[in-house]
């Protein structure tokens, strides 16, 4: 476990407690933690690739932000949606496995790539290094891949696929060292637990 603190993060700003949570029923995430938790680890106009990006709801935060944003997902259906939601920004039909940043002549040269939505564990089996090695390769020297997905069945939709040692193992096999690891995308320390939030750094 990494020591927390390494990206010397600015405390994010806590957040009003939503109608859900006054009732006392327990919601983990609000719907743009993952989009607060990026802006702290780069500045606005960076470049953000979005991994398995789905319907859009991270990336399209990101855009009216102010970063220069990119998203692939293998998912038709979720394009079209994504596109329907903000067809200005660009959308990309790829699968992971297979990523070829040339191919789809976008620059491999992102400050951040984001893996949100339990995009390891969703994987077909077996592709999980290869697509750690390729998201890595999208990454300029010291640009950060950050991660969250679940570890356990009471955090993910399917039986859980990777742990922890073995998602470190695939980033470090391709050239990432772990910078730091949260237990939620509020950027609340891990120790243990069902659902981690992982920031890998490029060498």
């Amino acid at each position: 476990m990494a020591r927390q603190g390494h990206l010397a993060l600015r405390r994010l700003r806590p957040r009003a407690p939503d109608r859900a949570e006054r009732r006392g029923v327990r919601v983990h995430q609000d719907i743009h933690g993952e989009a607060r938790l990026c802006a702290v680890l780069v500045p606005a106009g960076a470049r953000v690739l979005d991994a398995g990006c789905g319907t859009g709801r991270v990336m399209i935060r990101l855009a009216e932000l102010g970063y220069d944003c990119v998203k692939v997902d293998r998912d038709a259906s979720m394009l079209a949606v994504a596109r329907r939601q903000a067809p200005e920004l660009l959308w990309a039909q790829a699968d992971l496995a297979t990523l070829d940043p040339a191919e789809l002549r976008i620059a491999a040269d992102f400050d951040l790539v984001v893996a949100a939505g339990n995009i390891f564990p969703l994987l077909a089996p077996g592709t999980e290094a290869e697509v750690v090695r390729r998201l890595a390769a999208t990454l300029r020297p010291g640009g950060l891949l950050v991660a969250g997905f679940g570890l356990d069945a009471a955090h993910l939709p399917v039986p859980p696929t990777i742990t922890l040692p073995e998602y470190d193992a695939h980033c470090a096999a391709a050239g990432l060292t772990l910078a730091d690891r949260f237990a939620t995308w509020d950027a609340d320390p891990y120790h243990s637990g069902g659902y981690a939030v992982s920031v890998h750094r490029a060498s």
